[in-house]
C-alpha cells in the first residue's frame, strides 16, 4: 500500500507570500490549495521589489495565507504529517520570515519540518503537473534566475549553463522602465511588443559567438539605452509606436539568445538518450509569448516534448515547494531547529558560481 502524506508549504523568498496544501496519494501528488499573496501595489511606488517592505509585509501575512490554504483544502493541523518552507536562496528578510513561522508551526504541532531550495521546488514542477521521468531537461527563467538543468533526481541537479549576469525577468523589468511602461516588465513588454517592428533595432545577441550554453543580457539592456536615447533625441520623446518597437525588438533579441542557447543544452540532455525527452520550463518569463513559440518550435525539430507548467505553478508559489517537500520526505530528507535562512544556495553544488561569490557563498 503506498504512503500518504498531506503536508503545508510555505513560499516567501522575494515578493509573493505563499501558502498551499498537497497531498501525496496513491503515488501521485495532488495540490489540494494553493494561495499566493502578491505585493505589486507596495512596491510599486519604488520601480521594483524593496526587501525591507517585502519581509515586513511576509510577517503580517503568512498567517493569513496558511489559515485561508488549510480552510480550502479542508484540512486542519491534525491532518498534517509536515511542515516545508522555502529555506533559500532569496531576499533574506523574507526567508527568514517563513522559516520562522515554519519553525513556530513544526514545534507547536509537533511536526516534521522540510526545508526546500526554491530553485528545486520550480525545477520539480513537471513532476507535479505532469508526472515526468528522470532525466529531464529544464530551463529556469525568471526575474531573479536563469540556468539549463538536468534534472537527474529530487536531489540531483546538473546545471549545463546559466546567466553570467542579468536574469532575463530582471532585464524585462529594467527595459520596462527604461521604455516608460508599467510593472511587472515582462507583461508589459509582451503586451507592447504585439504591436511593434522586431527589426527596427539592430540589437546584439551576447555569447552566441561563444560556445557553451552561458548566456549575458546586461549588454542587450545597454544596447536598448542607446536605442532609446537616439530616439529621444531625434524627436524628443518617445512614442506609443517607439515602445512598441522597442519592446519587440529587445523581445527577439531575447528570444534569439534562448533559442540558441536551448538548442545546445537540447543536445547535451539528448546525448544521454533519455527514454522520453522532455524540455520543461519554469519561471515567470515562461509566459512571454515569443519565448513560449520558438522553445516550442526547436522542440519539435527535435522530437523532444515541450512543457511548460500553467503561469500559476510557474510564478512563484507553495505548491512547488510543498511538492519538493513531499519528494525530500519520503526520502528520508528531514530538517531540525537549526535549519537556517540562506540568502544563496546553488542547486548544483559541483558547478563553479555564475554569478559571483562571498562570504555567503556561492550565488545561486
Amino acid at each position: 500500500m503506498s504512503r500518504t502524506l498531506t503536508l503545508v508549504g510555505l513560499e516567501s523568498s522575494c515578493d509573493d507570500t505563499a501558502a498551499a496544501v498537497v497531498r501525496l496519494a496513491d503515488g501521485r501528488v495532488r495540490v489540494l490549495s494553493s494561495v499566493v499573496v502578491g505585493q505589486s501595489a507596495l512596491h510599486a511606488p519604488f520601480g521594483g521589489v524593496v526587501p525591507e517592505i517585502a519581509a515586513r509585509a511576509h510577517v503580517e501575512i503568512l498567517d493569513h495565507c496558511i489559515e485561508r490554504a488549510m480552510a480550502e483544502a479542508g484540512v486542519g493541523f491534525a491532518n498534517l504529517d509536515g511542515v516545508v518552507v522555502t529555506a533559500g536562496p532569496g531576499l533574506i528578510g523574507g526567508v527568514l520570515s517563513g522559516v520562522m513561522f515554519a519553525k513556530g508551526i513544526a514545534a507547536a504541532r509537533g511536526l516534521p519540518l522540510i526545508g526546500v531550495n526554491h530553485l528545486a521546488g520550480h525545477a520539480l514542477t513537471p513532476r507535479l503537473t505532469d508526472d515526468v521521468g528522470f532525466p529531464y531537461l529544464m530551463l529556469l527563467v525568471s526575474g531573479g534566475h536563469c540556468q539549463f538543468l538536468i534534472v537527474h533526481d529530487h536531489d540531483h541537479f546538473e546545471r549545463i549553463g546559466g546567466t553570467i549576469d542579468d536574469a532575463p525577468g530582471e532585464a524585462f523589468d529594467k527595459i520596462a522602465r527604461l521604455i516608460g511602461l508599467s510593472q511587472p516588465g515582462g507583461p508589459a513588454v509582451d503586451r507592447a511588443a504585439l504591436s511593434g517592428d522586431a527589426k527596427r533595432f539592430d540589437l546584439p545577441r551576447p555569447l552566441l559567438d561563444r560556445p557553451g550554453c552561458d548566456m549575458s543580457f546586461s549588454g542587450l539592456k545597454t544596447a536598448m539605452l542607446r536605442a532609446r536615447d537616439a530616439v529621444i533625441a531625434a524627436n524628443g520623446g518617445l512614442s506609443q509606436q517607439d515602445q512598441a518597437d522597442l519592446s519587440a525588438s529587445f523581445q527577439e533579441a531575447m528570444a534569439d539568445v534562448l533559442e540558441e542557447k536551448s538548442r545546445r543544452a537540447l543536445d547535451l540532455y539528448l546525448a544521454l538518450s533519455p527514454a522520453e525527452p522532455v524540455f520543461a520550463i519554469a519561471g515567470g518569463v515562461a509566459a512571454n509569448s515569443r519565448i513560449r513559440a520558438v522553445l516550442e518550435q526547436l522542440c519539435r525539430e527535435k522530437g523532444t516534448r515541450f512543457l511548460a507548467p500553467p503561469l500559476a505553478l510557474c510564478t512563484d508559489n507553495a505548491a512547488m515547494i510543498a511538492n519538493a517537500g513531499i519528494a525530500r520526505m519520503v526520502a528520508g530528507q528531514v530538517d531540525d531547529m537549526t535549519l537556517s535562512a540562506r540568502p544563496r544556495w546553488p542547486l548544483d553544488q559541483t558547478a563553479p558560481a555564475q554569478l559571483g561569490s562571498g562570504k555567503k557563498g556561492a550565488k545561486a
